[in-house]
């Protein structure tokens, strides 16, 4: 993630690197300007200087003829040494326009002039007037030919450098506008990077704004705010998007759990409008099944106790707490007598782990599900019924199958039982099961209550029978082992 004030760090850096780029193209172009300039005045002054050099050089040597003292030729001597240093000088630069031949003449002069000196100077030792004279003669010749050679090259060379200075200027002028370009486009594209540097920055804050004023007024269905940049608003915007999501959640969990507790009420007051006078009428199931027996009426007896004890459980509270053994052994009530009724039109198979049988869970959650399977499922069948209840344990979770091989649901019904909300009607008005009047939407909404982590599944194909799959948490601590029930047969 790159932070901001990278971002603009980095901007003023490229901003200022541009600039000193700029200003030391712009000074290297007219410091090679100046540099030539002054390369070529060195040069005018070189010659000018030779042929000044060789001038005082044959002055002395004339003194010198006139008055062959020792200090004249001292002095002569020296002029000799300056001049062969200036025509080393000049071998060494690159001049006359690049016009070798001018360049070797220039110097065959020169080394003749020094020739012509040097025999001037031996005729004079060796008193030989005839040889100095001549020699010292051709000195004069050639030392005005150097002098009238070097006005000649400097007249070139100026006229020369007339037509170089306006190109000199004209590059300089050129490298100044290209530079001034330069630095009004730099100028530019730093105002437009400005501009929308501040308008990603702006128009993040007003999305964010915008959605902070939807979430103020009750509504968590906007899109989540979009940032393209990774940098400190990313990290804001993508908090508040999670903090969005977080709080519809929690809205969602505040609405569904009002809804289950609905429900929940809803249950208690049809719990309530059942028990009329309980104890009077487990009194009289009682004396019924007492009198029965006496009677020799054993199975109506057995009957008469399973329906008593049924009746008894469901018309109990339903707040209290049960184990998954209290519903197992009410739901075997309910195969007695409903195994009693139909004979061998159904059949019922049980499958279960005693190690389950601890387990919390709502009071009338399983009975339910098991009238369900037979109101609905086998009931109109005339033969082959079959109802399996299997529980077992598996990843530490509990988990419970109902499963009948009857007539089965389509897809909508069984979407319908787990969004009761789409289907208001479907999920409260109709009465469903034999001595609950508890359907299966209200069980699953009362096991999602009861704990979080408990889920339902409901398989089913039309004509091919229904499994309903429950899994519950399996607790560490158990609360009461249920007592045995009757093995009904």
């Amino acid at each position: 993630m790159i932070k901001i004030r990278t971002k603009l760090l980095i901007y003023f850096t490229v901003i200022v690197l541009f600039t000193l780029v700029i200003s030391y193209v712009q000074n290297q172009s007219h410091e090679r300007a100046f540099d030539l300039y002054e390369e070529s005045l060195n040069h005018l002054f070189l010659k000018n200087e030779i042929s000044q050099k060789t001038k005082d050089t044959y002055q002395s040597l004339y003194t010198y003829v006139l008055e062959p003292l020792e200090d004249n030729l001292s002095n002569y001597e020296e002029n000799r040494r300056e001049l062969l240093s200036l025509q080393e000088r000049l071998l060494n630069t690159e001049s006359f326009m690049g016009d070798a031949i001018l360049m070797k003449n220039y110097q065959h002069l020169m080394d003749s002039f020094l020739e012509q000196s040097d025999n001037t100077i031996n005729g004079v030792n060796e008193q030989k007037v005839q040889v100095y004279s001549y020699h010292l003669n051709e000195a004069e010749k050639t030392q005005q030919y150097i002098h009238d050679t070097t006005l000649d090259i400097i007249n070139r060379e100026l006229t020369s450098h007339q037509q170089l200075y306006p190109i000199i200027e004209q590059k300089v002028n050129y490298t100044n506008k290209m530079g001034t370009a330069i630095f009004i486009s730099i100028l530019l594209l730093g105002i437009l990077f400005a501009l929308w540097f501040s308008n990603g920055i702006t128009k993040t804050i007003t999305h964010l704004t915008d959605a902070a004023e939807q979430i103020s007024a009750g509504s968590f269905t906007g899109k989540d705010v979009q940032v393209s940049t990774k940098d400190e608003l990313w990290f804001l915007t993508k908090t508040f998007n999670q903090m969005k999501e977080n709080i519809n959640h929690s809205v969602k969990e505040i609405e569904e759990k009002a809804r289950l507790k609905e429900l929940l009420k809803e249950t208690e007051l049809r719990s309530l409008q059942n028990q009329i006078n309980p104890h009077f009428l487990f009194n009289t199931l009682n004396t019924i099944s007492k009198t029965a027996y006496i009677e020799d009426a054993e199975r109506t007896s057995e009957l008469i106790s399973s329906v008593s004890a049924l009746l008894r459980y469901n018309l109990g509270d339903i707040d209290k707490a049960i184990v998954l053994g209290d519903e197992v052994e009410i739901v075997k009530e309910y195969f007695f007598i409903q195994k009693t009724r139909f004979g061998d039109r159904v059949q019922f198979e049980e499958n279960i782990e005693e190690s389950c049988l601890t387990t919390p869970i709502p009071c009338l959650t399983l009975q339910p599900i098991v009238e369900n399977a037979f109101m609905h499922g086998v009931e109109e069948m005339k033969k082959g019924a079959k109802i399996q209840l299997t529980i077992y344990e598996k990843n530490h979770f509990v988990f419970i199958e109902v499963r009948d091989n009857g007539v089965g649901m389509d897809k909508e019904t069984v979407e319908k039982l787990f969004h009761p909300q789409e289907s208001e009607a479907f999920s409260t008005t109709k009465r469903t099961g034999h001595s609950t009047g508890i359907g299966l939407i209200n069980v699953i909404s009362r096991l999602q209550l009861f704990d979080s982590q408990n889920e339902v599944r409901v398989d089913s194909q039309l004509g091919q029978g229904t499994t309903v799959t429950i899994k519950l948490v399996k607790q560490g601590h158990p609360i009461n082992k249920p007592k045995e029930g009757r093995n009904r047969t």
